[in-house]
Formats: structure tokens, C-alpha cells, sequence
């Protein structure tokens, strides 16, 4: 009956705005949580058909949307590992009680969270979510893994306990011997040139490099530009571990760079690269001296010797003191010695329907088969965008929109209230018909 369908259109209308008024009551409540997706309800009218020139109202319902896609502004923290994603994708977390248990963590995927280390090591929020990587190798690059699984994820666990020791395996040498002291005549004295380095062990070594000129002998009348170059490590005691005679050159165009390079004892020179590999107590060392005929690494100019700028690699021993993690995801240790190791990746993760995912507690959520599958990308390829420390993301929240909404709800809900009493005071009409 006509009449009836109004009835029950009418109460269909307080369920619908009660249950907008549900989600409104959730949004405020969550204006101030960090990373929190705002719950949107749609209204949807239910149609049946009439007979007999009558209408029958069909009600309305309503659905519930959570926009996942919506990001709130970012903010800026002081704490490194508070992470936010600048555009598209989601971090990959997990739940420190699985962790804790011992059991293989289910990845869940947040947009943001303030993250630092527990009592374990583990990078984890104060709600219980560990953050999720791929573990670096040695050298700080990550290996190609499945990017459709969670499998190869871990959670980030920093060892605070650990020290840090990098040998070095290469030196530049840059200096300039003094021309004059392969002339006829010269006194012929050596220069030394001492040059830091650590061993496999994290200990400080050096090493001394002596250039003794030969000075030339009648007949000759011009500078032999030749010197020899005496290497000897401090781990080693006196024992000379390379010996080479550096021939320079005097032409007009290529005057003071290096003209031939003979080797007496240690490893060759390697022409292409400009270097020679000695074996030093801790392992092999490449030290540059320079191309032949490049104005690089060692010269032969002027009467003074100036030694030059000496890079290398390799840091001594140090303790962990700081974290964090990069645009690409990469998370560094540092180290009082200044070292930096890449010690995990965080990737981002990526679903074709992101608002089709299931939201769980603490702004997470998982994929669900109306998302469609996750892919882990590396932050900054693809589709997503770029993972920033000391930021965190606000609520997507806008009160304002939240309370006007609320009025328009309250007002809809009391216009479907007298659909209701009007209804009841016709019914009652009807009842007194037969009276």
C-alpha cells in the first residue's frame, strides 16, 4: 500500500542519515590523527514500480567509502624516521606483536607514522606497527626480489650495539716533485710523503712514500726526470711492498706529466686506470698516480715539492649514533667515524583501486581482491612518489566541510522524523473511520 511504503520509506531515510551521521561523528573525532582517511557516505534511492497510476516509494540506502586516496597536508617533524609519502603509494608495516611471536608478519600499508627504535632495535610507531624493508647487502645494494610477494620483506631491526669498520681500497695521490732535483749537480735528497689508511681491522696504518731523484751525469746536460717511488707499510715494519720509477715528461705541450712508469716490485700499472695495486697487512690497496700524459695525480714541475690532496676511502672504527632514511627509501646508519652504510630498502607499495583496500586499525589497511594485487615499487619509480623524513602526513579531514554536512543531516534526519509522524497521525485517521 501506498501509504505503508511511505512508512517504511521514511524510516529507511533515519537509518540513511544515521548512518551518515556515523561516519561524520568518526571523521570529527579523527580531525587531529595523523594519516587518518576520511569515511564519505553515499546516499542511493530504491525505485519499485507502482500499478494503477500508484506510486510506492522505495526508501533510500546508503554505502560507505573510505577515500584512501585523499592525502592530508604534510607536516614537518624533527624526528628522522617520521615518514610520509610525497604522492602515490603506501609503506609497507607490520605488526610488532607477529613479530614479537616469531611468526610470518602480514604486510599492511600506511601512508605515514613516526617510527623509532624500541628496546629491540625494531623501527616501530607507538601503536605497534614495524616498518618493512628489504635487508642491503654488505656494499649497501639491495638484490632483485619478487616485487608481487611480501616474502622477501623484513622487519627493520637496527643493531644500536654494532660498530662499524670500512678498509680502505683505494687512494688518489696527488703531488708534485720538484724538477730542479734531477738536474746535473742537485743534492739528490729524497721527499717522503705519508699517507693514513685502515686495514681489515678498523686500525689506523700508513704508509710512506719516498721519492728519491736520479740525478743526471755528464754527458747528460738536461734533468733525468726520473724518479724512483718507495712504498713501505707501518703494519709491515721497513719492508718495501712496491717499488716503481716514475719517468716524466719535458716536452713543450705535455711539460710535468707523467711520461712511463716501470715497475720494479709490487703489482703493474695499470695504464688505463692510472694506478697500481699494492698489497698492504690487510688486503690489496689501489693508489692513482695518474694517467700517462694527463695533468692528474703525480707531476714533475718547478723546485719545491707540494704534496698535494690525498682521497681515499675506508673509515675507522665507529659506533652507531643516528638513522635515517632517504627519498629512495634507503635506510642509512651513521656512525661517529662518519661512516654511512645502507643497511635496508623500504619500497612502496601500489594497488590498482586504493580506495578498494580494507582499513584496519591505526590509519592501515589491507589489499583486498576489489583493489586488486599490490606491486613493491622502489620510491620514486612508476607510479609512486617519494618517500620524506621528519614529515608526517595530517588528517584528510576538514572540520568545517565535517559540520556543515552534520547540519544537513540533522536536518534530514528530523524531515524523514515527520515523514514518520505524518504518516502515523494519516494511519490514525484511518483507524477512526470506523468509528
Amino acid at each position: 500500500m501506498t501509504i505503508s511504503s511511505s512508512l517504511n520509506a521514511g524510516v529507511s531515510g533515519l537509518s540513511a542519515n544515521a548512518s551518515r551521521l556515523a561516519s561524520i561523528s568518526d571523521n570529527i573525532a579523527n580531525s587531529s590523527t595523523r594519516g587518518y582517511k576520511r569515511v564519505q557516505t553515499d546516499f542511493h534511492s530504491m525505485v519499485l514500480s507502482g500499478s494503477g497510476g500508484t506510486y510506492s516509494a522505495g526508501g533510500v540506502r546508503t554505502t560507505n567509502v573510505r577515500l584512501i586516496d585523499e592525502r592530508g597536508p604534510l607536516v614537518s617533524t624533527n624526528n628522522a624516521t617520521d615518514l610520509a609519502v610525497r604522492g602515490r603509494g603506501m609503506l609497507p608495516v607490520a605488526s610488532i606483536t607477529e613479530v614479537e611471536a616469531g611468526s610470518s608478519p602480514s604486510m599492511m600499508l600506511t601512508s605515514t607514522g613516526s617510527f623509532r627504535t624500541d628496546s629491540s632495535g625494531y623501527l616501530t610507531t607507538e601503536s605497534g606497527l614495524v616498518l618493512m624493508g628489504w635487508p642491503a647487502q654488505a656494499d649497501g645494494t639491495v638484490p632483485d626480489v619478487a616485487r608481487d610477494t611480501a616474502d622477501a620483506l623484513e622487519p627493520i631491526r637496527v643493531d644500536l650495539n654494532r660498530l662499524s669498520a670500512e678498509p680502505t681500497t683505494e687512494i688518489s695521490l696527488t703531488a708534485n716533485l720538484p724538477a730542479s732535483e734531477t738536474d746535473l749537480g742537485a743534492s739528490g735528497d729524497p721527499v717522503e710523503q705519508v699517507v693514513q689508511y685502515y686495514d681489515n681491522m678498523g686500525r689506523s696504518e700508513e704508509l710512506t712514500i719516498t721519492y728519491t731523484p736520479s740525478v743526471a751525469t755528464p754527458p747528460a746536460t738536461t734533468g733525468s726526470n726520473e724518479w724512483t717511488m718507495e712504498i713501505v707499510d707501518s703494519a709491515t715494519g721497513a719492508t718495501v711492498i712496491g717499488e716503481y720509477t716514475l719517468t716524466f715528461d719535458d716536452a713543450s705541450s705535455t711539460a710535468g706529466t707523467l711520461q712511463s712508469v716501470a715497475t720494479v716490485t709490487g703489482g703493474a700499472y695499470d695504464a688505463t686506470a692510472g694506478s697500481i695495486t699494492i698489497n698492504v697487512a690487510g688486503g690489496p690497496v689501489e693508489i692513482n698516480i695518474g694517467v700517462i700524459g694527463e695533468q692528474s695525480g703525480m707531476s714533475q714541475l718547478g723546485e719545491e715539492f707540494v704534496p698535494g690532496t690525498t682521497e681515499k676511502d675506508g673509515t675507522a672504527v665507529g659506533s652507531f649514533v643516528a638513522i635515517e632514511i632517504n627519498e629512495a627509501g634507503e635506510v642509512i646508519a651513521e656512525y661517529d667515524s662518519g661512516d654511512q652504510k645502507v643497511i635496508y630498502k623500504v619500497p612502496l607499495a601500489d594497488v590498482s583501486n586504493i580506495n578498494g583496500m580494507r582499513a584496519l586499525d591505526s590509519q592501515t589497511y589491507m589489499p583486498t581482491d576489489e583493489s586488486g594485487d599490490f606491486y613493491l615499487w622502489d620510491a620514486g619509480d612508476g607510479p609512486t612518489g617519494e618517500i620524506l623524513g621528519y614529515a608526517q602526513e595530517e588528517s584528510a579531514v576538514d572540520v568545517a566541510t565535517e559540520l556543515t554536512d552534520m547540519i544537513q543531516t540533522q536536518r534530514a534526519y528530523s524531515s524523514n522524523a515527520k515523514v514518520i509522524q505524518t504518516v502515523d497521525e494519516m494511519l490514525q485517521e484511518t483507524t477512526n473511520i470506523k468509528r
